[in-house]
């Protein structure tokens, strides 16, 4: 446990994003900001602490801290999936970093913790990619890789736009069923043809990336009727309750009541379809389980988490928890000045 002789700094990071933010030790909101996202795969492990640290200099400065002002820090990230990354990114924050002490976790942890009403549970992101981690009561944690298919991981955003194109090309070329979703992507992408996405890609005219952007556009297809579309939704439905119900189980929570919390821009969207198919796969699976999709923001999980690590009594996260519902009551689209 840390003295809170300063302000504590949680830091949330995503794959499009990494949002700040910086509270007394009673739990008073003092600032946060929002950067670009926290990518150490893809920009390399410096550049990702560089952009991590730039967000954490923006939040201090609106908070008007001073260098040596910070007890603690509190990073919860996506792309940091393994405990060995956790230790090598703590490791590097604390000799980069504005603080003495620093606690690194999976951003699954954090959108827990945001929601959880007792601090354990399960949570399911499912944002660009998919992940999964959950607390039992006693403090053991069960967690996957999630580092995609070569883990044994299929799901989110991503895999949702690679399977509209797969399916939208198939469709087009006679190997698969007819589906709306060939007109679909090739509408999105202002071309004539699905193939000529596909191709575009091959000589780098559009990148892989861009087809995350057709999440929604598979999730619209589906509703609209499509039965290839409505599979790849009913495959995903079955991926989220798959991860929660084993998690679950792991921790010796299937049978008990337990909260599992759905999270990550796919899941918050609450596009009926999806979460009507998920609900009912955990009524099968995990019937005691309370589904929460939760309006806070996975930042407060990280900074409730930081509270934690600082000792801070409840009234200080009660204090915190009431800071952030402000901020959203205001009209914020993201954390700000």
């Amino acid at each position: 446990m840390t003295r809170p002789d300063g302000v504590l700094v949680a830091v949330d990071g995503g794959n499009s994003k990494t949002d700040a933010a910086v509270a007394g030790p009673g739990g008073d909101l003092l600032a946060t900001a929002r950067g670009d996202g926290f990518r150490p795969q893809a920009d390399g492990l410096d550049a990702a602490v560089d952009t991590l640290g730039a967000v954490i200099g923006t939040a201090l400065g609106r908070a008007g801290i001073p260098p040596g002002g910070v007890a603690h820090l509190a990073a919860y990230m996506a792309n940091v999936d393994l405990p060995g990354e956790e230790e090598r990114l703590e490791k590097l924050l604390l000799a980069r970093g504005p603080a003495p002490s620093v606690t690194v976790g999976n951003d699954t942890f954090a959108l827990l913790r945001s929601a959880a009403a007792s601090g354990w549970g399960v949570a399911v992101v499912c944002g660009a990619g998919i992940n999964c981690s959950g607390v039992a009561p006693d403090g053991r944690t069960s967690r996957f890789p999630s580092l995609g298919p070569h883990t044994g991981d299929w799901g989110g955003g991503g895999e949702l736009g690679r399977a509209a194109l797969w399916h939208g090309i198939r469709g087009e070329d006679g190997r698969g069923p007819r589906t709306a979703l060939t007109a679909a992507v090739a509408a999105y992408f202002g071309v004539p043809r699905a193939i000529d996405v596909g191709l575009a890609i091959h000589r780098g005219e559009f990148g892989l990336d861009r087809l995350t952007d057709l999440s929604p556009l598979m999730i619209d297809t589906a509703e609209a009727g499509d039965e290839v579309a409505r599979g790849v939704v009913e495959r995903l439905a079955e991926e989220v309750a798959i991860l929660g119900s084993v998690a679950l189980r792991r921790l010796g929570l299937l049978d008990s009541p337990a909260d599992v919390v759905l999270g990550g821009g796919v899941l918050r969207a609450r596009r009926p379809l999806l979460m009507d198919a998920v609900a009912a796969r955990y009524a099968d699976a995990a019937p005691r389980a309370r589904l929460l999709v939760p309006e806070d923001p996975p930042l407060l999980g990280a900074a409730l988490l930081g509270l934690d690590h600082l000792g801070a009594p409840p009234e200080a996260h009660a204090a915190l928890r009431a800071g952030f519902r402000r901020l959203t009551v205001t009209g914020a689209t993201g954390p700000g000045p």
